[in-house]
């Protein structure tokens, strides 16, 4: 893997930070300085100020988001995040983000090639949402968010879509564009009140309190790999 990504996942420092680390030489890779473009495999050496750095075990974590917490490592703010609710070692970062009002399931890895797979849209990652909405969605409705809604960054891809009771909906998107299932319902006249996520790439939140995290199991990590091993192809 890139040394950036090999130290981030060693918990030296984030990869911008790990870049920085490169770039003051104080990086060294079987001896050598290390070089942003410098990928590392499973035999090599690396040191940061002379001392060895030992990747970490990797490590798959699905955390039940509570409202008020933000999607990130550390908030400029002094804001609560989704990494404070978990246990620092491993370092672990979110695969993707949810608004800091937005509830649910949220996947946190340090395995970097996973998390840049899964986070791609061309792998069709399902993410699914159950929103309370202003007014009640009919069919009408419903057909729009299936056949794709336009909106300012273009037509949003076709969703799944279905009534759960009056004013709410559950919606199943596979793209991550920024605020996406707000401005969606927003462009077919139901503002959303409130959000939840209740399902990520086939994980659910059964057993699991809001602010509360679990490890997947090893077959939940082999079903991840596998959704991440080929993109899904538009028929």
């Amino acid at each position: 893997m890139r040394l950036n990504a090999y130290l981030a996942r060693a918990g030296v420092a984030s990869r911008r930070g790990a870049d920085e680390l490169i770039k003051a030489g104080r990086v060294r890779v079987n001896g050598a300085p290390g070089e942003l473009n410098t990928f590392v495999g499973a035999n090599d050496t690396v040191e940061v100020d002379g001392s060895p750095v030992e990747k970490q075990a990797l490590a798959y974590l699905l955390l039940h988001k509570p409202a008020g917490v933000v999607t990130t490592a550390r908030d400029p703010y002094g804001r609560p995040t989704v990494v404070g609710l978990v246990p620092a070692e491993p370092r672990v970062v979110p695969v993707g983000r949810l608004d800091a009002d937005t509830t649910g399931a949220l996947l946190l890895t340090n395995d970097g090639a996973l998390a840049q797979r899964l986070a791609h849209p061309r792998y069709q990652v399902d993410k699914v949402y159950e929103a309370e909405v202003e007014g009640d969605p009919g069919d009408e409705t419903l057909r729009r968010l299936r056949e794709g809604v336009e909106l300012d960054d273009g037509r949003s891809a076709p969703a799944r879509a279905r009534r759960l009771a009056r004013g709410r909906i559950e919606l199943t998107i596979h793209e991550g564009r920024k605020h996406q299932v707000k401005r969606m319902l927003e462009a077919v006249g139901h503002p959303v009140q409130r959000l939840h996520r209740s399902g990520y790439a086939g994980l659910d939140l059964q057993g699991l309190r809001p602010g509360r995290w679990r490890r997947l199991t090893k077959d939940e990590v082999a079903a991840l790999r596998a959704l991440a091993a080929s993109p899904t192809r538009s028929t």
